[in-house]
């Protein structure tokens, strides 16, 4: 439920989504940045620069694709690296490109080597480089493209290579929202849904949702629901709390995945430190899932830290799972 992943029921809802950058909450920032780039490259007459937006899933960064391209009124062309296999692939797309259209690339981290060698004279010098032949007969033939932008997504920066990332002119990281934004991204969201709640229930929702829109609307969901078949539609505080109760969701929004790796840390591993692929294996769950889903989270909480040595419980995660912390071993005086 609280995987900041995209999942089917979340594509329903494409109008809750930000129409221009003054709609978006939150990020201001990244909003105050993308306002003097956006207003520049009008005033120029020319496409935009290559944008790139990285941190956790669920935070707006296809939202702004969006926005960015409806901003400058061009055409959005959406794809993603893991659908761009080979060469051919990202040949096919690029020479469907009109001048000034936006190409969406989500996950690009996960672009293939060969791949990432097409794109680059093409983000440069807006030219695509095509090897007609093999062996002492193959040519190459240079197409010019038209002057277009491309935004890219990832939630993994490291994993994009230091050239690829070096030609886009802009980079932003979308952080956590504090909670009075995701109170105002309820607030918002419950109007377009047409669902009746108050003060109360908007903040519940907001509190638990941890930071992250895409898990607010979710939640925002789901309690709608519960409080039509259990409490005559109206979202209240006390409904949407039985109603996260019900789903397992805490007061800050942690769920039994989430209290099942502070579990193996603390309990089996007295505190750790314990190693990633460890947690893993205890709890049956992929290392990745814990990396991207789990861990930003509790790391925002305060409740884990990374050491070399690996995850470390801190004092904050004993309070909250409401357990004693063991008393650190006193250091041996020597003896005389």
């Amino acid at each position: 439920m609280l995987a900041p992943d995209k999942r089917v029921e979340d594509w329903g809802e494409l109008s809750l989504r930000p129409q221009t950058l003054d709609d978006l909450i939150g990020q201001d920032r990244v909003k105050e940045n993308l306002g003097i780039l956006l207003e520049a490259a009008r005033k120029r007459g020319e496409a935009l620069d290559h944008v790139l937006f990285y941190g956790p899933p669920g935070l707006g960064k296809t939202t702004l694709a969006h926005i960015l391209s409806r901003e400058m009124g061009a055409n959005l062309k959406p794809t993603s690296g893991p659908a761009i296999e080979r060469a051919g692939d990202l040949a096919a797309v690029l020479t469907n490109l009109e001048a000034g259209d936006v190409l969406f690339i989500d996950e690009i981290h996960r672009l293939g080597r060969a791949v990432e060698e097409i794109l680059y004279p093409a983000m440069e010098e807006f030219v695509l480089d095509i090897t007609v032949g093999k062996g002492p007969s193959a040519r190459t033939l240079r197409l010019q493209l038209p002057r277009f932008t491309i935004v890219g997504a990832t939630t993994r920066l490291a994993l994009l290579s230091a050239p690829l990332r070096a030609r886009f002119g802009a980079v932003h990281r979308l952080d956590f929202y504090d909670v009075p934004a995701m109170e105002l991204i309820v607030e918002r969201a419950s109007h377009i849904l047409q669902v009746e709640v108050d003060d109360g229930g908007v903040s519940e929702i907001a509190c638990r949702a941890r930071g992250t829109p895409r898990v607010a609307l979710r939640l925002l969901r789901r309690v709608r629901d519960f409080a039509q078949v259990r409490a005559d539609g109206v979202i209240s505080r006390q409904v949407a709390g039985d109603a996260l109760q019900l789903l397992e969701i805490d007061d800050l929004g942690l769920d039994d995945a989430d209290r099942r790796v502070l579990d193996t840390i603390i309990v089996k591993f007295n505190g750790g430190p314990v190693g990633l692929q460890t947690i893993a294996a205890s709890i049956s769950e992929e290392p990745d899932t814990i990396m991207d889903v789990v861990e930003p989270y509790l790391l925002q909480l305060g409740f884990v830290d990374r050491t070399p040595q690996g995850r470390v419980a801190t004092a904050r995660a004993y309070r909250h799972l409401g357990v004693e912390m063991p008393a650190k071993p006193q250091p041996s005086l020597p003896k005389f």
